[in-house]
């Protein structure tokens, strides 16, 4: 069963999300501030974590920032419904996705299983016909769920890998944001939703120019992304 760290000061809210969660299957802890959260996650082997932004001691942000100098677990931000800033700085500091709050307890477990499902190292037997990208100085392994530039570990987050593996396939291609939102976030595309954009730009930062000083990821505006195909 898969270990979940569900962050939140609303203690009621909390108290009851963990026992949908435990009929859905999962192990629950909680934390109600952000240290005990940060402190968490760096002791116990937890499969994701859903990380309120509005925490006491430590912000959602803060915490976020400090989990990703050491690990790439999946999060889940919960954000105030209709709060584009919120959203857009979880997703730059390196967040998988966000749902808005209060949350539907279903759809808040959609989200979870959606993650997870793309996180999960051990491929189900049509996954594991999935085959690696080796695209110039980029090489990604969909099994192992590896990604090298220059023979370097990248560090990335589940999201990013799944976009990157999706845009190497396809090198060449133009991806659109709909299929890439669908098949990356495992969700269809929002008006005004910019998740994907953010991952975008979190990639194209830690994949840095190619060969010619140009960005590796096209930009088609209004349409979605072309991974660029020359040997880097």
């Amino acid at each position: 069963m898969a270990k979940l760290l569900l962050a939140d000061d609303d203690i009621e809210l909390c108290q009851l999300l963990q026992e949908y969660l435990s009929h859905e299957g999962f192990v629950i802890s909680l934390a109600h501030d952000g240290a005990t959260a940060a402190k968490l996650i760096q002791d116990d082997s937890f499969d994701l974590m859903v990380l309120d932004v509005m925490l006491p001691n430590m912000n959602g942000f803060d915490v976020l920032k400090e989990v990703r100098k050491e690990s790439q677990i999946p999060i889940l931000m919960l954000t105030a419904r209709g709060d584009e800033i919120d959203r857009i700085v979880g997703l730059e500091l390196g967040a998988d996705d966000y749902i808005g709050k209060p949350c539907n307890p279903r759809e808040l477990t959609a989200r979870i299983r959606s993650i997870l499902r793309r996180t999960e190292n051990i491929y189900s037997a049509k996954n594991k016909k999935l085959e690696s990208v080796h695209l110039g100085d980029v090489y990604i392994n969909p099994a192992s769920r590896e990604a090298l530039l220059n023979n370097e570990v990248m560090k990335l987050t589940a999201t990013e890998f799944d976009i990157l593996y999706l845009l190497l396939s396809h090198a060449g291609q133009l991806v659109s944001r709909d299929d890439l939102s669908e098949q990356c976030l495992g969700r269809s595309l929002e008006a005004y939703d910019r998740s994907i954009d953010m991952h975008i730009s979190n990639l194209r930062r830690k994949l840095g120019l190619d060969s010619r000083g140009e960005e590796r990821i096209k930009t088609v505006r209004g349409v979605g992304y072309q991974y660029v195909a020359i040997d880097s």
